[in-house]
């Protein structure tokens, strides 16, 4: 019994750093923050009056909330299939090259996703001006650009933001499916050749059946970091032209940090996106499970 009683210390221990950090960066926070959403709290002069379920109310019928759901919406559901497609078709096209082509390649399109998205963002500020690169060379084809460059415009400025999320994940989420790729046993593709089944029906009847797990794991979490979209709209547009790139949690931030009086509500914005990123996931595994 002391023997036991010691290898249980000895494990509590080990793992109490990672404990404490989950209750103090995590736990209190997300707590805290439940509690603050019942509230009418004031940054500048501390002052917090309890209100019930009044910033819940005023969320649903803010236009504002609307208006950022609905453009987050779109960007998750414009970016996350684009993504995932365009990743499987380099994968396979990278698989099918030498290993020192495949891995010059496998670097170059994963080098995007390591980079500082803010650099990025500002890299494509310049690209999507008026003067831009994207602008002259869609004048060269013959195609008419926005007048005052592709973020400036409310019809242009959010299928840019979603365009540059593309190719920063791309790369990413190509290196997670020829990590299952690899995982594949051969003797299956051998069997198939074979059989007389060509590479079409091998992918098909082979290799994506065999990535359902990888591509449901892509799916969420994708899904997840396309709904959390912030600072590419914070450093590209604010929001603009006309919140037509305003997203979840950009509002979250906006109510929580430019407004001193809207912390409770930005709270309530927040567990909304939470219960929303839940329901979405829990959705995502049960249908893609359902289908394997």
């Amino acid at each position: 019994m002391r023997t036991e009683s010691r290898d249980s210390l000895r494990t509590w221990a080990l793992l109490s750093p990672w404990i404490i950090t989950l209750a103090v960066f995590w736990i209190y926070p997300l707590g805290y923050a439940l509690f603050l959403s019942f509230t009418k709290y004031a940054t500048l002069t501390n002052e917090m009056t309890w209100i019930g379920f009044e910033n819940y109310e005023r969320l649903f019928s803010d236009t504002v909330f609307w208006n950022a759901l609905k453009n987050t919406a779109i960007f998750t559901f414009g970016t996350v299939p684009v993504t995932t497609a365009f990743a499987m078709v380099l994968a396979v096209a990278v698989r099918n090259r030498s290993p020192r082509i495949a891995s010059f390649f496998r670097a170059s399109f994963f080098l995007p996703s390591v980079t500082s998205l803010v650099v990025i963002a500002l890299i494509f500020m310049n690209l999507y001006s008026r003067d831009g690169y994207v602008s002259a060379l869609c004048s060269m084809m013959g195609v008419s650009v926005p007048r005052d460059g592709w973020l400036h415009d409310s019809s242009t400025a959010l299928p840019a933001i979603m365009a540059m999320d593309v190719w920063i994940s791309v790369g990413y989420y190509m290196v997670l499916l020829l990590a299952g790729m690899e995982a594949i046993p051969k003797d299956l593709y051998e069997s198939a050749e074979l059989s007389g089944a060509s590479r079409r029906q091998q992918f098909f009847r082979i290799t994506l059946p065999m990535l359902r797990s990888t591509l449901l794991f892509i799916v969420v979490i994708n899904t997840i970091k396309s709904f959390q979209i912030f600072v590419e709209v914070y450093v590209m547009t604010k929001g603009g032209p006309l919140g037509a790139t305003s997203t979840l949690v950009y509002e979250v931030y906006r109510q929580a940090f430019e407004r001193s009086d809207s912390m409770g509500y930005a709270s309530a914005l927040a567990y909304v996106v939470f219960v929303i990123l839940i329901v979405m996931s829990f959705l995502q595994m049960r249908l893609l499970r359902s289908r394997s």
